[in-house]
This record gives C-alpha cells, structure tokens and sequence, in this order.
C-alpha cells in the first residue's frame, strides 16, 4: 500500500509517501522557523497563510522525490488534530480535495498518535518496541505519557498541567535573548555549561501521579535572571540554559521511567520535539539501561512535525477504512485529546 500523508497542525507543511506503513519513500517539509524566528514563537495567521503558500509544491515534491504519481497511491492520511485551526484547514482541504479528485479513500489523523508510533517503521538504528509500551510526547505544546498497548490503543497515564517541556524552551529562550526555535538554542549552549550551577526547582517531582508542570519552573528562571540579570559573558549563559535544561530533563525521565514500572513494562518510547533535544537521550537511555528497560527514540529529524512520522497510522485506519473517499466529515479538531485517562 503507498499512502500519501499531509501535516499541517503547526508551522511545518509536510507530506510524504510511506509504503505499507513502514518504508519512508519521501518526507518533504518546509519550514517556517525563519518567518517566525522574528516573533520568539509562532504566528497562527502568518503560519495559516505560509502554509497556502507551501503546500502544493510540497505534496509534488513528496511524490516526485518517492518516484511516484498520484494514480500509484493507495489512499490519503492527513492531520485533522490536535493544532491550530488555520494550519489544520489548509492541509485537510488540500488532502480532501486530492482524495476525492481522484477517488482514494482519505483518513483523519490524530497528530500525537503519529509521534506515538513513529518508531514503529524501519528506520535505522532504532529498536523497533514491542507492545505494549510506555510512550512520552515532549513537544512544544504537549508533555504527555501514554501506554501503547497496540496501534489505536492508548491509556493516557499523564500530562502537563500548564505549559509543555517545549514550551518553557522557547519562553526561557525568550527571555534570555537567545532566539527561536528555544530548544535548539537552549541545547547548543548547555552543553558547555554546568547542570548544578542554579538549583531550579524540579516541579511535581515527587508527586503520586504522572501528571507535569513546567509553569512554575519558567517562573523560577525569570525570577532568577530577575535579580541577578542575564549573565553577561558565555559561559554565566551557558551555566544558566544547562540547569533550566536538566530541570526539565529529570522530571520527564523520572516520570518516564516510574510510569513503565508502575505499568509493568520494559519498553520506553520518546517522541516529540523535545526528543531530540540531547540531554534528554542521553539521561533517558542512561535510565532505561539502568532499569533494564529498552529505549526507542526516532532520529532528530522525525522528532519534530513532518508528514513521515504519519506512517504507521495512516496504514492502520486506511485498512480499516472503505477504500471509498468518505472525507467529507473531516473537520479541524484543535483540541482533540488522545486515549482514555488512567
């Protein structure tokens, strides 16, 4: 089966052509960083109007890159959520319309479910997991722990109570001048820096749950470079994003962690943007390992938003599906959530 997958919930236009939900033939994305970067974050109104922009020639590319024309593709998978309403609507008429015009069948697809499975394709060097498994999405708007029971099974086991992991990267970035995207610039410049040098606080640390909050955290940053100023020489910065860094780090891998153990599982699976950050694989493998647990993390580039990640799914519910256009009741859902609570 060759699917045609669109993402579009944010600020990257992406499509890509995945076989039999495993193989990636072609992940074609354009991004918007250099339109935002300006703002510190992204712009719903300017994203919506790039993504007009992008989105044809990124689906011609996908399919020109995978070798391919439209009448070889199977079906049509494509993001209705969670997201941004503009950024959802641009690339769910784009799919729509392609699906119809030539007579596929067109699914809706859950964005944190794509990071959930992107692991399950053959990618290399990464263990494939079995089921079930615990999965973490760290990401700009969601910190979200899950046990993946099969694909389309999920118990939400936690989430964020304020503001996501990625979140505080870009706000803390912010507010020391760094630039944007926060993680990137936080990341390269903590690798210089001492983790101990500020004792932030971990939030939620301790607590009987698997919920998060990185809320009061940013706070602590802000009232910290408050009263003793943004430092002003490389390595007072790079001390200062290395202990905001590993604050975050720890409370994701511990809660992480505690949660497989409490589910009875040895499979750990980490996606999202916040997934490539470094500090994080380095400490989440160093806890796996220590656990005995298996870790599976997707290469930088499939951690954050693309159409690829689209895969797994997208195989899953088209087989399930008629395998007659039947989009016409796919809408926008910003905030669809996924899987049932604990």
């Amino acid at each position: 089966m060759l699917i045609l997958t669109v993402e579009s919930s944010c600020d990257e236009t992406s499509a890509a052509v995945i076989e039999d939900g495993r193989r990636i033939l072609s992940n074609s994305v354009a991004s918007q960083i250099p339109v935002h970067r300006r703002y510190g974050g992204v712009v719903p109104e300017i994203a919506s109007r790039n993504h007009i922009r992008d989105i044809h020639g990124v689906v011609d590319r996908a399919l020109n890159e995978a070798g391919v024309e439209l009448t070889d593709i199977d079906g049509v998978g494509v993001t209705e959520g969670p997201g941004l309403v503009g950024s959802l609507l641009v690339g769910l008429e784009t799919a729509k319309g392609i699906a119809y015009a030539a007579d596929l069948p067109c699914v809706g697809l859950n964005h944190i479910e794509g990071h959930l499975t992107t692991v399950l394709m053959d990618l290399e060097d990464v263990d494939v997991p079995d089921f079930p498994y615990v999965g973490l999405v760290a990401s700009g708007g969601h910190s979200d722990l899950f046990l993946v029971e099969d694909v389309g099974e999920y118990r939400r086991l936690g989430e964020t109570r304020d503001d996501a992991a990625g979140e505080a990267f870009d706000k803390v970035s912010k507010m020391m001048g760094l630039g944007y995207p926060g993680g990137v610039e936080i990341d390269k410049r903590a690798a210089n820096g001492d983790p101990e040098a500020v004792d932030f606080p971990r939030p939620m640390w301790t607590r009987e749950n698997f919920d998060v909050s990185f809320a009061g955290l940013k706070t602590a940053v802000y009232q910290y470079l408050d009263a003793e100023g943004v430092p002003d020489d490389e390595q007072g910065i790079a001390d200062v994003c290395a202990s905001f860094q590993q604050a975050v780090v720890d409370v994701l891998v511990f809660k992480t962690v505690e949660a497989a153990k409490e589910c009875g599982v040895d499979r750990i699976v980490v996606s999202g943007g916040v997934a490539a950050n470094s500090r994080l694989r380095r400490d989440m493998r160093e806890a796996a390992d220590s656990e005995g647990m298996r870790l599976s993390v997707a290469p930088p580039r499939l951690c954050t938003d693309n159409a690829a990640m689209l895969g797994p799914i997208a195989h899953h519910y088209l087989e399930r599906s008629s395998g007659r256009f039947e989009g016409h009741r796919l809408q926008p859902r910003c905030n669809v959530r996924l899987g049932a609570p604990s």
